[in-house]
């Protein structure tokens, strides 16, 4: 990945995603394919790891970008001195195996373009058999194999192929890239104007349905959304947190994560947002995703799963690449896989009562999960975890943790109360009430003035932001408040909020981070909740500030060299960011704010 984390945007089909950079590289095809992540590219390395550019020779970024509205088709142009080029990327709706076509137009003028394919499988390190025939390049490695035809012949020397070319006004060439399974039949292929407008029909059709309620930033939202609806493994239902892996925290660190997986967390925020946005089918999906992956012993219960609900998920090291900007190891896998991470199951509870109250899902299968993981909170509620932040230090009693297994509680006895369904009601509200008592009581420090990261301690974590969100306390109890007011002296950088302070190592690992995205956007629903609306407006628009010319997040972002940072395009980001402008234009309209809380 030659370029800075911001300069690149998605293009996907639901099944797939791939990344295009400004100067019109082509760096990152992630493919599912169950025992693997297939890529003809490595991302966090040289161009020798893999890409495949069209661009005008010798030239820089783009000198304008944006997507076509209402869609994932990218459009990019060059102004050069002798002309302007088009370059139009996009993935049209899946027949079977991934497309990316690459439709190159002169505006005006002529202009010398260079095209450059680099095919590399499994992360860089295979270099693959390719055979030419014509205009058309196959490369094959084991199960994969890539097909690349250009409306011209490449020439390959060097184990790269390239051709320079000239585009001239009215010109319209058209280039394709297929990968299947080396295996099968290649399958039938689609012209370039009939994809084109197929992709355009589908997301254009898919935005028409969503539904406005975001105020002035509406537009913003309606990308955050197609982001999801991109991030979105059709087949399954389940949403991935990122496309990418091993992106970093920290420049130069060792705080590289796969983010490539299904996190069970995201689905509380995710489902809530769809469903208010009028993505129902995805929610619905969604839901259902989450309820075959974590069937089961609820003790077996995992934090994240694949696309398809895998549950092995080994961390390994690829020792080859250099890491992006140096930062290393680069990993595939999420050891995290393996905690025991107690708030899941209150986010899961959470999650299915919201789908619920909304006519989303149904009773009977699902209530029966339900009641089995309430049965284990019950007896596990009290255990040390690692928490919301996979923290690879030894467990602790978390208070984020605790808050949630009281919203697993309290939702089971929702569930019985509010929808008729039936279970142990009494039991469950002593056991909530059991859990709220204990967190207030041993959760909230006097001397610091602030529910703190854990039990007997003094740190500050900027989770405990989602306890009201959750209806844990209301918004306006001092404690909260006060709560509030702390994660803004203590945790604020720059503007910004980080997740926790790591001075003293808590979460196990070296070095700092950057600021965490969504805590500044729970930070902009608290203030929007409690009437502070010039505070949250003024934070919400930093963060919106720092998203890329076309709209896209990552996880985290570094005050100091203002830099995105993180893997990208991140959900979780573009969920808070869907949910905060719905609180925030909500409040500044004067009008009911809905949130996740049961009350």
């Amino acid at each position: 990945m030659s370029q800075r984390i911001e300069d690149y945007a998605l293009i996907g089909d639901t099944h797939t995603a791939a990344l295009v950079g400004r100067d019109g590289s082509l760096d990152w095809l992630c493919v599912p394919r169950f025992d693997s992540a297939a890529c003809f590219a490595a991302l966090l390395g040289s161009p020798d790891h893999g890409r495949w550019l069209v661009a005008p020779k010798g030239a820089g970024p783009a000198t304008r970008r944006s997507y076509r509205k209402g869609t994932l088709v990218l459009v990019q142009e060059w102004d050069t001195p002798s002309g302007t080029v088009r370059v139009t990327d996009f993935m049209p709706p899946r027949h079977h195996r991934p497309r990316v076509y690459r439709r190159v137009e002169g505006v005006h003028g002529s202009v010398e373009m260079v095209t450059e394919l680099i095919i590399r499988f499994e992360y860089g390190s295979q270099v693959p058999w390719v055979l030419q025939d014509g205009n058309v390049i196959r490369g094959v490695a084991g199960p994969d194999a890539i097909e690349v035809e250009s409306p011209f012949p490449l020439r390959g020397e060097h184990m790269r192929h390239d051709a320079e070319f000239v585009v001239n006004e009215g010109d319209r060439l058209d280039f394709r890239l297929h990968w299947a399974l080396s295996y099968e039949e290649q399958g039938r292929d689609v012209d370039s104007e009939g994809a084109l407008a197929d992709t355009l029909a589908f997301w254009e059709s898919w935005s028409a349905g969503l539904v406005e309620v975001h105020g002035q930033w509406e537009a913003l939202v309606q990308r955050s959304l197609l982001t999801l609806k991109a991030l979105t493994y059709a087949p399954t239902g389940g949403i991935v947190a990122a496309p990418t892996t091993s992106l970093p925290e920290a420049l130069g660190g060792t705080r590289n994560w796969d983010y490539r997986y299904c996190w069970v967390r995201d689905a509380t925020l995710t489902i809530d947002g769809l469903v208010e946005a009028g993505c129902r089918d995805e929610a619905e999906a969604w839901l259902w995703w989450l309820v075959r992956a974590v069937a089961g012993s609820p003790e077996q219960m995992q934090i994240m799963y694949g696309v398809a609900g895998e549950r092995r998920l080994p961390e390994l090291e690829m020792d080859w690449l250099p890491g992006y900007e140096g930062s290393s190891p680069v990993r595939v896998g999420n050891a995290a896989s393996l905690q025991f991470q107690l708030d899941i199951y209150g986010e899961l509870m959470v999650a299915i009562d919201v789908a619920r109250s909304q006519g989303v899902g149904s009773a009977g299968a699902i209530w029966d999960l339900q009641r089995a993981l309430l049965e284990f909170v019950e007896e596990h509620w009290d255990e040390p975890d690692q928490g919301i932040w996979e923290l690879r230090g030894p467990p602790q009693p978390l208070v984020y943790s605790r808050v949630m297994a009281w919203s697993a509680m309290d939702r089971g006895v929702r569930a019985v109360e509010h929808d008729g369904l039936e279970g142990p009601v009494k039991r469950w509200r002593e056991v909530r009430d059991l859990i709220h008592a204990q967190v207030c009581s041993r959760g909230f420090n006097e001397e610091v003035g602030a529910f703190t990261q854990a039990y007997g301690s003094t740190e500050l974590d900027a989770s405990i932001l989602l306890a009201p969100l959750m209806g844990f306390l209301p918004i306006s109890d001092t404690r909260i408040v006060s709560t509030i007011e702390a994660v803004q002296r203590e945790l604020m950088v720059n503007g910004f909020v980080i997740r926790y302070r790591n001075d003293s190592g808590v979460d196990g690992l070296p070095g700092q981070e950057g600021t965490f995205l969504p805590c500044s956007l729970w930070l902009v629903s608290c203030l929007a909740l409690l009437g502070r609306t010039e505070e949250a407006l003024a934070i919400f628009e930093r963060v919106r500030a720092v998203a890329n010319d076309v709209g896209l997040f990552s996880e985290e972002y570094d005050t100091s060299r203002g830099r995105l940072v993180g893997n990208f395009p991140q959900a979780f980001t573009h969920v808070a960011f869907i949910n905060a402008a719905r609180v925030l234009a909500a409040a500044l309209e004067g009008k009911p704010v809905l949130s996740t809380s049961s009350e």
